[in-house]
């Protein structure tokens, strides 16, 4: 068994949990990085206000990406509401 097997099969119930907890908490992880990059932006006074908005953008289209890979379409971004 090679070495990067080896790591797959000692990642999987990480990885299946880690997209449990996605699918369960999505809005709450939304919310919380919606949080954050206010925080961020109100204490850089808005200097990074657009790399900041694309990098929580990036961030979300992940979480969705986790969140719903086990359903059809499996692992495409999930369409915005």
């Amino acid at each position: 068994m090679g070495f990067l097997h080896t790591l797959k099969a000692k990642l999987a119930p990480a990885k299946d949990k880690v997209t449990h907890l996605a699918q369960q908490h999505e809005g709450r992880i939304g919310q919380g990085l919606d949080r954050a990059a206010k925080t961020v932006d109100d204490k850089t006074k808005g200097k990074y206000s657009s790399k900041i908005e694309t990098g929580t953008g990036k961030a979300k289209e992940a979480l969705g990406r986790i969140a719903h890979r086990d359903e059809k379409g499996h692992g495409t971004t999930p369409p915005t509401p």
